[in-house]
């Protein structure tokens, strides 16, 4: 069982280029414990924790509805913005400047393996790094991610999950916005929820600007935590 994790801010990088790189790395690990079934061996498996920033780019999960996003191409290349299908849960996801990105990518054999707690553990270390700052987040029941004001007319969501999971092996993440343009989620329906807002936690604190660097170490803080983990 091996609870070090590499811990890797790629800074701003493509969505495809960010996608092919954690496709490599989950291969890696799968492939590493399909040698180990074969072979009958018990070698360490690797962990990994990509911190990243995307450019404009909405995404839409495998089980998505392509009528959420409202724009066509021509407008998407006005906004200086992309667009792809994934092979993550949940449906359509703006990711953009301003947003934290994180993409662990594990083998739950080296923690537990169970995917609802493993999406309830990250959307707890969302809770706690906003906690934090002084906000209350909350689980919304039916509807994965992290919310503000849940139950009322102004909830809104902060926080976007959607994961994939193979023979126990993460990819893909959480996208939380501290610093996000909001005007980018009017060209969706985020996560193809109507009637929901999106916020960002600069919004929520009444600044310009956010450290996101506090927020990436606070973020750490709590996962290592909740996962009894190390990074390294």
């Amino acid at each position: 069982m091996n609870k070090k994790i590499e811990l890797q801010d790629l800074g701003l990088q493509d969505y495809k280029a960010a996608w092919d790189y954690q496709e490599k790395l989950f291969k890696g690990i799968v492939d590493s414990k399909i040698k180990n079934r074969r072979e009958g061996a018990n070698l360490k498996t690797n962990n990994y924790f990509l911190f990243v920033e995307h450019p404009h780019v909405y995404t839409l999960g495998k089980s998505g509805n392509m009528s959420n996003l409202l724009v066509d191409e021509v407008q998407l290349k006005a906004k200086s913005a992309t667009f792809y299908k994934v092979n993550r849960g949940g449906d359509i996801t703006y990711h953009g400047p301003g947003q934290i990105v994180g993409y662990p990518i594990l083998d739950l054999d080296n923690f537990f393996t169970d995917i609802h707690k493993y999406l309830r553990f990250l959307e707890e270390m969302i809770i706690l790094t906003l906690a934090e700052y002084g906000l209350k987040a909350e689980r919304s029941s039916g509807e994965t991610g992290v919310w503000l004001d849940v139950g009322t007319p102004f909830a809104r969501k902060i926080c976007a999950m959607g994961v994939r999971a193979s023979r126990w092996v993460t990819m893909h993440g959480f996208a939380l916005n501290v610093n996000a343009d909001l005007g980018y989620f009017d060209l969706m329906i985020p996560c193809g929820i109507r009637g929901k807002a999106v916020t960002s936690l600069n919004v929520e604190l009444g600044k310009k600007q956010v450290d996101e660097t506090e927020v990436k170490e606070k973020l750490l803080k709590h996962f290592t935590t909740l996962f009894e983990a190390e990074f390294i």
